[in-house]
């Protein structure tokens, strides 16, 4: 098992999760952070920091996208392993679901 973000934290970029990490498994994309899941050790510490609830178990039903995008943008995106601020209008992006499609890369 390992830990993926998902769609919530698109736009809204909370970097809690980064601090709390104890393997720097998260990397920066312009628009949201993923977990590269081979470097992931499933500790969990990531999911309650998290303010969207962007981070689920790669267990749960219908994660299998996340799984493979996750990985994907994990080995090409920088590691990012301090907490930085979060995008001023992130509050308003953490309303608004269905983002995918419109807004990554």
């Amino acid at each position: 098992m390992t830990y993926v973000v998902t769609e919530a934290c698109i736009r809204c970029k909370y970097t809690d999760c980064v601090d709390i990490c104890p393997v720097e498994c998260f990397h920066e994309g312009p628009n949201m952070l993923v977990i590269n899941p081979s470097v992931c050790i499933d500790c969990g510490l990531c999911v309650p920091e998290c303010p969207v609830q962007a981070i689920y178990p790669d267990t749960e039903p219908g994660m299998e996208r996340w799984v493979s995008f996750n990985q994907t943008y994990g080995d090409t995106w920088p590691v990012i392993t301090q907490k930085k601020e979060a995008p001023s209008d992130a509050d308003e992006w953490a309303k608004i679901t269905s983002k995918m499609e419109e807004f990554l890369p």
